[in-house]
């Protein structure tokens, strides 16, 4: 669950991180929205708020994907990184100035590049024969 956390986490920001490159934007503006939720704007406060909230969710989403077998991970990540975009954005995000100003699209797509690394990462893993325990 580790792996899957970190790699997560380092590529689920792609998708923002390529628009503000294209539209000419500050390519850390999200990390350092994501500062305000530990109290104000920064980059390191934002990487370690985004560091957090990453581990939280990808248990969640590791979790769900365990529960749904029969569901492909293909389908249940995105989809849990739309449900998971919902709580971050529309629930806790608007609630932060600096959150609610970014773009939405990029930041739906971030969301949609994690819950599929984290599911494909635990579907992957169920998959695998346990390793022996010494």
């Amino acid at each position: 669950m580790r792996r899957a956390w970190l790699a997560a986490a380092m590529l689920s920001g792609i998708p923002s991180t390529v628009a503000a490159r294209w539209q000419g934007e500050p390519l850390a503006a999200s990390t350092r929205a994501a500062g305000t939720l530990l109290g104000r704007q920064s980059v390191v406060r934002g990487a370690v708020a985004h560091g957090l909230i990453s581990a939280w969710w990808t248990w969640a989403v590791w979790r769900l994907v365990a529960r749904v077998p029969r569901v492909p991970a293909s389908v249940a990540g995105p989809v849990a990184g739309l449900a998971i975009a919902g709580v971050d954005l529309g629930i806790v995000g608007r609630r932060y100035p600096a959150i609610r100003a970014l773009p939405v699209w990029p930041q739906l797509a971030d969301h949609v590049v994690f819950g599929t690394i984290v599911a494909v990462s635990a579907r992957r893993s169920a998959s695998r024969p346990a390793a022996p325990r010494w």
